[in-house]
């Protein structure tokens, strides 16, 4: 049984509005206990055998949807004594109906904060009295799972708390500190922990919420809006709501899953990708033409040796060789330029679970690379480099016919290249390649009142993707030019 403490201090998300409205002792129904109701739904839909023991103090009462929540067959309400054990004894067990059964005890080192509790200045924490009814939870051995995640990584500190439940230990964490990160305190965000130990928040994978201006976007990284469905439940929506998204917009997937009736207050703007409907593999030589036949052929006869590579240190060698090949690529700052060594072998130990790596090879050392990842009814072309110094060999275009290859093997029915209409070189590259040009939908959700006011003033749009094709394409060397300075100043003041 996985078993948690939660001791709830603060009502608010906010800690400085945490302070606030303890101080003056008083609460508002806007986000009042909102970690708390979050963690409470990924406990409730968790398939684990667990049980939840949460320790209320007078300021943190359950309120009529907390306490709903907070079933008896995972949780179990306690007390976090702050000042007056038996008075708050009494006022939890009446205002949640519950029989407390353990106790925890509040205690704070700073004098501002003994003032905002109510307590004695020269008293850290309060006594409890020696007949007091209720059970210590000291008793049991606890590891304080939020302290974890401030020193380790979500890897470290899964393995840490997987040890620490195979040894009957409490995991102890404070609501509070679900999303974010202390300072004083060292205490550090748990939530991609509990999401992984307690298998819950599926449909949140890949998806990441930023801000941009007054409003907050979730949105799935590329890598998962194009390789599975996106298109929102209402239970996604409410959990995205909870973490404080104001819209969600999310790629249609025209090609297998098109929408034919979204609701009317889901916005939409134009998009597209680059796309080829696999044929045999003879079939899509056929259809590319000679002149990219040639291209083929040509690499064949520079000594190029491309084949489905295995996720090996060698690999992840050769690519961090060809990241750190030149700062500049496609005439603008290449982003994986600097990388260490040890964070490709992290990667490519972590795609190659899933994705396919192909390589090309001259005399065994590797000179180019494709990353394929699969996904339902299509495989994305995530990464396709090599060297600079070899571009007279044809290594990407040997690349993208032996990706060709193996999804018409695996019998995958689309291969997706990006989009189209970014950079004129590369697209008649895709082209040559006999991809095409999908015009497809992208929907934007509003889950709030701010969310629907940003997208009726256009706010949620990048400002690349407003701009017209011919105005792009003019300002792009200047935004190149842009780029390259940027990073050519960076590696001055290094």
């Amino acid at each position: 049984m996985i078993k948690i403490r939660l001791d709830v201090d603060y009502a608010y998300p906010s800690r400085l509005w945490s302070f606030f409205f303890t101080t003056l002792n008083v609460k508002t129904r806007k986000n009042y206990l909102k970690n708390s109701k979050i963690l409470a739904k990924m406990f409730n839909e968790s398939k684990e055998d667990l049980m939840a023991y949460w320790f209320f103090t007078p300021y943190t009462t359950p309120d009529k949807e907390l306490l709903a929540l907070l079933n008896p067959d995972k949780h179990e309400v306690a007390l976090h004594v702050a000042t007056n054990p038996y008075e708050e004894l009494d006022r939890l067990e009446k205002a949640t109906g519950r029989k407390v059964k353990y106790y925890t005890v509040h205690g704070t080192a700073r004098l501002l904060a003994r003032l905002m509790w109510r307590r004695k200045l020269w008293e850290a924490r309060v006594r409890i009295p020696a007949d007091f009814p209720l059970k210590s939870f000291y008793d049991f051995a606890t590891l304080h799972l939020d302290r974890v995640c401030y020193d380790h990584d979500t890897e470290q500190a899964l393995k840490i708390a997987h040890d620490s439940i195979a040894k009957g230990e409490v995991l102890h964490v404070h609501p509070e500190w679900l999303f974010q990160k202390g300072t004083f305190n060292h205490r550090g965000p748990y939530y991609e922990v509990f999401k992984v130990l307690l298998h819950v928040d599926k449909d949140l994978d890949g998806t990441s919420i930023w801000k941009k201006s007054f409003f907050k976007i979730a949105k799935r990284s590329e890598q998962f809006e194009y390789v599975h469905d996106g298109t929102p439940s209402e239970k996604l929506l409410e959990k995205l709501s909870d973490r404080g998204a104001d819209i969600y917009t999310f790629i249609e997937r025209k090609w297998c899953c098109p929408l034919p009736h979204p609701p009317k207050n889901w916005m939409k703007t134009g998009d597209n990708i680059a796309i080829l409907k696999v044929p045999a593999y003879e079939e899509w030589l056929r259809l590319v033409g000679k002149k990219t036949r040639n291209m083929i052929r040509k690499a064949e006869k520079s000594g190029v040796k491309t084949e489905v590579a295995q996720p090996t240190e060698k690999l992840a060698e050769g690519i961090w060789k060809i990241y750190n090949e030149t700062p500049i690529r496609q005439g603008r700052a290449f982003s994986h330029y600097g990388v260490r060594v040890e964070d490709v072998k992290s990667q490519v130990a972590w795609y190659g679970k899933t994705d396919t790596y192909i390589s090309s090879t001259i005399d065994g050392q590797i000179v180019g690379f494709i990353q394929l990842t699969h996904g339902d009814q299509i495989t994305v072309l995530t990464q396709i480099l090599s060297l600079q110094k070899q571009w007279d060999k044809a290594i990407n275009n040997a690349l993208v016919a032996k990706a060709v290859q193996v999804c018409a093997e695996r019998g995958e029915k689309w291969l997706m290249y990006g989009r189209m209409g970014n950079h004129p070189s590369l697209d008649t590259f895709k082209e040559s390649n006999n991809f095409q040009k999908l015009t497809l939908m992208r929907y934007y959700v509003p889950l709030t009142r701010k969310g629907y006011i940003a997208i009726k003033l256009r706010l949620h749009i990048k400002l690349k993707d407003a701009l017209p094709l011919q105005l792009k394409n003019a300002l792009l060397p200047a935004l190149n030019l842009v780029s390259r300075t940027r990073i050519r100043l960076k590696k001055r003041t290094r």
